[in-house]
Order: C-alpha cells, then structure tokens, then sequence
C-alpha cells in the first residue's frame, strides 16, 4: 500500500513539471519577435553582361598580290611592334625598284649633263627644267617602287599576340586578303549597356560618372584582381533597347583577359541614409509589398512599402515607413491584421548581422 502512495506521488510530480514546461513553451512560442528598420549609409551592387575587346584589335592584311613566301610566327605569339611576320615573295617588285633606280641615275647623269650645258649658255632654260622634271619623276618611280616592295613584308604596327592564321605558307594572295588578327592586350575595353532608368540614378549619385570605379566578375564567377574605370559613354540611347552603352578600361599586366571574352560588370553605387528592412519582414499581395506595423497598443497594421532597391536579404525602403517604427520580423503568417500581440523588440543591427552571417 505504501509502495503504491509513492508511485501516484510521483506521477503527481511529473505531470506538474510536464504541464508548467508545456506552458512556458506556449508563452515563449506566443512571444512573436519585431525589430524596426536601419538607417545607415551602404551600397549598391548592380551587375551587367559585358564583352572584353582589346584595346587594339586589327586585321593584318595583305598589301600586295603574290604568294606567301615566309611566315616567321606562330599562332599565339607575342609579337614585338616592327617585328616581320610574313613575306610575299618579293621578286617582282625587287626587279621594279632595280629597274626604277636605273632609270633614276640615268635621269640624274641627264639633269647634270643638261645643267653643265645650260651653265655654259649651250642650252635654253626650258631644257634644264624638262631634265629636272623627268629626274624628279624617275625619283618618284623609285620611291614609289620601294614602298611596293615595303609591302612584301608584313610587319607588327604594336605589340600584341597573334590570332588564328587565315592562309598557309605559298598561299596566292590578293591585295586586301586577311593574314591574321592582332590583339594589344596590354589594356582591356569592356562593354555594357545600362538601362536608361539604372543610368538616370547612377547620374543622381555620381558625380562624375567617367571616373567610376567598377569591377569584372570573369566566366568563372571569380573577380578579376584588378578594377576598372568607366571613361566612355556613348552620345545616344539605343531606342530599341532603351541602353546606353559604356566602356570602362581595365589593366591587364598578366594577359589573362583575352579579346572576345565575356563577363559581368559590377557597379558599386553608394547609398547615404538608407533605410533596410529584412526581406522576410515582408509579405506580398497583389504584387504589392506589405509589412505588419506594431503599434503603441501593440497591435499589428498591415501597411504598404515602396521597395526602393533590392539587396541579398534586405530591402532598401522608398517609402511607407519611418527609422522608428515597429515591424513585425518573423510569424507573419501565425497572425492577422488588428491582431494584439505580445513582442521581443530585436535591435534592428544585431537583426541584419545576423542576416549577413546567414548569407555567408
């Protein structure tokens, strides 16, 4: 019997400690957590699809008909600017100079002839000048036959790396046909469009928006190690489109960009006063944004908010809400407007530390 009176007391027991922790989990689970939105200078990421041109990108053609004769490179070289990189075979135009330079000295035995002659009253004026001219012209032959036989060797105009060959050694060519592409990778011109609305706001926050600093996120989603700056923006917006183009230049000392590559542009804007709210704060109806107001009776208001940027986690507020206002942050769904709640107010900084720890 005794045996029996404990058992019961300590069921008693139990079932005290099992109801008054039941409770206190009740109340905790009741307790609903709000913060208020942060007011604070911060940034803006915004990314554009961009293409990677060289600074000095160029067609090496041929100047001269003839077959190719040499090639003194290879595709993928790097070249030195005046470095020789192809000859077309030279002869003929060797043999035009050879003959042009002949013709040149017997004109000048001619003009000193017909000179000594007119010194001595021998021969008019107008002889000595037609000697002269027909001197001058067989110079000009000359000169003119050297630069054709300049043209048989295809030189570097700067420094930079050889692209793909276009034709192969003894290939016939014609003037004007395409050799290979050049590429001065020493800089680098990336294009990207900007939007005429992203650009109206970029004007309102920069105030020299060619001196803007940005950076490249390449293919493999890794930041190139070396900033940019935007120096150009095109005159016109493109009506199709509604873009502007820019071009910002990059550093490349390492050659690790290569002409024709794409990747994202990312424009940092700076933002003084901003207000943040988390995003999970918010609720959406009808393609509206809501959040639930606590107010000084601590009910809860569904209000509308202008959501002014959008970052990872947070919202940027244009309006619909002040610094000191109570929001609620989780259990939006467990409630319902003009419902009276009990809260924990969160400090709004420990709330988006946490978001960002969250984000890493």
């Amino acid at each position: 019997m005794k045996r029996i009176f404990m058992f019961v007391g300590v069921c008693t027991v139990l079932f005290v400690i099992s109801c008054t922790s039941h409770h206190e989990k009740e109340e905790a689970e009741s307790k609903f957590l709000v913060t208020s939105p942060l007011k604070q200078d911060t940034s803006i990421v915004q990314e554009y699809v961009c293409q990677i041109h060289s600074i000095n990108h160029i067609e090496l053609r041929s100047q001269e008909r003839g077959f190719l004769e040499k090639i003194f490179v290879d595709e993928g070289d790097f070249v030195k600017k005046g470095q020789l990189l192809f000859r077309i075979m030279p002869k003929l135009y060797e043999a035009e100079m050879h003959k042009a330079k002949a013709e040149a000295d017997l004109a000048a035995i001619e003009f000193q002839n017909t000179k000594s002659l007119s010194d001595s009253n021998i021969v008019s004026k107008n002889e000595l000048a037609m000697a002269k001219a027909r001197y001058e012209r067989a110079k000009a032959e000359l000169e003119l036959s050297q630069v054709h036989l300049g043209f048989t060797e295809i030189r570097a105009p700067f420094d930079g790396y050889i692209d793909r060959f276009q034709v192969r050694l003894g290939s016939l060519l014609d003037e004007g046909d395409v050799l290979t592409n050049l590429s001065d990778n020493s800089s680098m011109w990336i294009y990207f469009n900007v939007p005429e609305s992203e650009y109206l706001d970029l004007m309102e926050h920069v105030t020299d928006i060619t001196k803007m600093d940005v950076s490249l996120k390449m293919a493999n989603n890794k930041l190139f190690q070396h900033p940019g700056v935007v120096e150009t923006i095109e005159a016109d917006f493109n009506n199709e489109t509604g873009n502007i183009p820019f071009r910002a230049t990059f550093p490349n000392p390492n050659g690790l960009l290569r002409h024709g590559e794409t990747g994202n542009i990312r424009v940092t804007r700076q933002l003084k006063d901003a207000l943040i709210i988390p995003q999970k704060a918010t609720f959406e109806v009808l393609e509206k944004k809501f959040v639930f107001v606590v107010d000084d009776e601590n009910t809860l208001r569904s209000r509308e908010i202008t959501i002014g940027e959008e970052l990872p986690h947070l919202f940027v507020i244009a309006g619909g809400l002040n610094e000191g206002d109570k929001i609620l942050l989780e259990g939006l769904r467990k409630v319902k407007n003009n419902e009276e709640i009990d809260f924990e107010l969160v400090s709004p900084k420990k709330v988006i530390n946490q978001l960002e720890l969250y984000s890493e």
